[in-house]
């Protein structure tokens, strides 16, 4: 897969420059404005849990963080139609070789973040996509052998895809601050919401 390549931004002194991480990809303006303020209305009408630090909605499956692992009986069910057109659109776009059963969705308020790490690999497929809504923030990215730094700036309507070595080497995170520092310029952070789309590799 190649590397994503920027579109338009908001933030012109401080535009994405996408690491040369094989297998990532950043697809800026994956959906317009519109878009994204019906899918936040659908999102908030949608009961949260608070399984972790920050609040969270499972579809599809759901995941066991303590066990680190998803067996049949937490099967959710099928995705509803409102994800389910973007499973479609990322199989069909290329982005995912089988269509993605499971989506996570995260809300991060100013000063919450999320820890290095690799998704499971023995529980989710090659393809992890992330579309970010609401306020941008900044992922750090670490190679988990060299120890190797690299970060990118997700904006608002960004698509962000992790495969091959971005999905298997390099650990990823955000920082628990309520700004980031991004080609020299400070970004505050807002509200934030991803969701993530997996396809899952399910025990019996």
């Amino acid at each position: 897969m190649t590397f994503g390549v920027r579109q338009a931004s908001l933030f012109e002194e401080a535009a994405p420059v996408v690491p040369a991480i094989t297998g990532l990809s950043y697809i800026a303006d994956y959906i317009d404005e519109s878009t994204e303020a019906a899918l936040l209305e659908v999102i908030d009408s949608q009961p949260w849990m608070n399984d972790l630090k920050r609040r969270v909605q499972h579809y599809g499956w759901r995941y066991d963080y303590k066990a680190r692992n998803v067996t049949s009986d937490l099967r959710i069910g099928a995705l509803p139609d409102w994800l389910q057109s973007y499973a479609v659109r990322l199989q069909q776009g290329g982005l995912f070789t089988e269509m993605p059963d499971q989506v996570i969705i995260n809300e991060y308020q100013p000063g919450q973040g999320i820890s290095a790490h690799i998704d499971c690999v023995p529980c989710f497929a090659d393809s992890i996509a992330s579309l970010s809504l609401g306020s941008p923030c900044v992922m750090d990215f670490t190679h988990s052998k060299t120890g190797e730094k690299s970060s990118l700036l997700l904006e608002p309507r960004s698509l962000l895809v992790l495969t091959g070595d971005a999905r298997y080497v390099w650990q990823h995170a955000i920082a628990g601050r309520k700004t980031d520092r991004y080609q020299g310029q400070i970004i505050s952070r807002k509200r934030r919401i991803s969701l993530t789309f997996r396809k899952m590799i399910v025990d019996s």
